[in-house]
């Protein structure tokens, strides 16, 4: 067979599974987990990429709700779809977890796609890969998992998102989550206020530093935070206090120095108030995100083949951020947003309306074949993968 009639056998297997592949959607839906807490979701997923012949390392780099599932010979590139399926708290019935951000969906489009490749595998050499990715919205065990060499063997990433526009001019935002602990010395704060050190004053005299710092950074910047600990009693000068940010820059490079920059208006604060300073990464650093320019083309070549055709030209203008950036540093990757018709913001209760619904669907049948259709393209030209490989490298070398 040529390329093309081994695309439009991807379409026909994956029209033929289509109801399954719905049914993944369903199923993790219906099964909503927190980060590192997917047991459910990801055994469901498991079970499936074996019933498909799969080989599957699970748990997978020590994480208990990761894992592997892997097809194929070293005589070829290796291709990893990445599933993600934590849901959001708090969003679902009585505050229970729910798919706000459309994870199921992400789970169903990578393991369709990685399930269709694996029906006309003998049409190329190489290496079909689902790497499970848990907890995404928290800690981003992805970043984890590249610091345990997941995807030193892994040629190209794929991955797709819901969202309000077909856009693969994706960025996601580094990230660094800080906390700042201040511990001082109780006393009453009426009869000896002069004898005590109030560590909830050092949390907002930090607050105050970095709302003095915001007019001294590049405008991509943002800096958000919560006072996690205040203390106990309006009459007793707090001992301890905390709280939380989140630092976020377009690029890793910069925000490391904004990074020590907030943490320099916590080591003044404990300066001015004579209060101990304690602070730790809360959760793991996210990279900005680097889309290969390569994979781009050809992505949207084949996005247009399955029927989605109306992508926007201009860079994603609301960035969040996102594990997979850690990913995109290591590793050659594809990772865009897809339109799932209605405007509705995602983190949100409206968004589960259409996470796993009709719109969610259609979009889920194209997907995958539009992503399947992109592994097959680099599956079947060492040129292609070539030039690929060689963007990374110019990339790594101008960090």
């Amino acid at each position: 067979m040529d390329i093309m009639q081994l695309k439009h056998e991807i379409f026909k297997v994956e029209d033929e599974l289509s109801k399954e592949f719905e049914e993944i959607s369903d199923f993790i839906f219906n099964h909503p987990e927190l980060g590192d807490e997917e047991l459910a979701s990801s055994e469901y997923l498991v079970k499936l990429m074996k019933n498909y012949g799969f080989n599957v390392e699970y748990p997978y780099c020590g994480i208990k709700t990761a894992f592997r599932a892997e097809m194929g010979e070293e005589s070829g590139p290796a291709i990893a779809f990445l599933a993600e399926y934590d849901a959001l708290p708090g969003l679902g019935p009585n505050g229970d977890p729910a798919h706000a951000c459309g994870h199921n969906w992400i789970a169903a489009t990578t393991a369709g796609a990685a399930i269709v490749l694996s029906k006309i595998k003998k049409y190329f050499k190489g290496k079909i890969v689902l790497i499970g990715t848990p907890a995404e919205e928290t800690v981003g065990r992805k970043c984890d998992m590249v610091q345990k060499g997941a995807f030193k063997d892994i040629d190209v990433v794929i991955q797709m998102h819901l969202e309000n526009e077909n856009n693969l001019n994706t960025k996601a935002l580094a990230m660094d989550a800080i906390e700042f602990e201040f511990i001082g010395k109780a006393s009453h704060a009426a009869a000896c206020p002069h004898e005590g050190i109030n560590a909830l004053d050092a949390v907002n005299l930090t607050f105050a530093g970095i709302n003095a710092l915001r007019q001294h950074v590049k405008t991509d910047v943002r800096i958000h935070g919560i006072i996690t600990k205040g203390g106990d009693a309006p009459n007793i000068v707090p001992e301890y206090a905390a709280c939380r940010f989140y630092v976020r820059a377009n690029k890793r490079s910069y925000l490391n120095e904004v990074t020590q920059k907030v943490i320099n208006c916590a080591k003044g604060a404990a300066l001015m108030t004579g209060a101990t300073l304690n602070y730790k990464w809360f959760e793991n650093p996210f990279d900005d995100l680097i889309i290969n320019p390569v994979l781009k083309e050809i992505a949207l070549k084949n996005f247009e083949l399955a029927g989605i055709d109306n992508f926007s030209e201009k860079e994603e203008e609301f960035p969040g951020s996102s594990d997979i950036g850690n990913v995109s540093h290591v590793c050659p990757t594809i990772y865009g947003n897809i339109d799932i018709g209605p405007k509705v913001g995602l983190h949100t209760r409206e968004f589960l309306k259409y996470a796993n619904g009709p719109e969610a669907y259609e979009k889920l049948h194209k997907v995958i074949k539009a992503m399947a259709c992109t592994a097959l393209d680099v599956y079947l030209s060492d040129e292609i993968l070539n030039e690929i490989i060689s963007k990374h490298n110019e990339f790594l070398n101008s960090k």
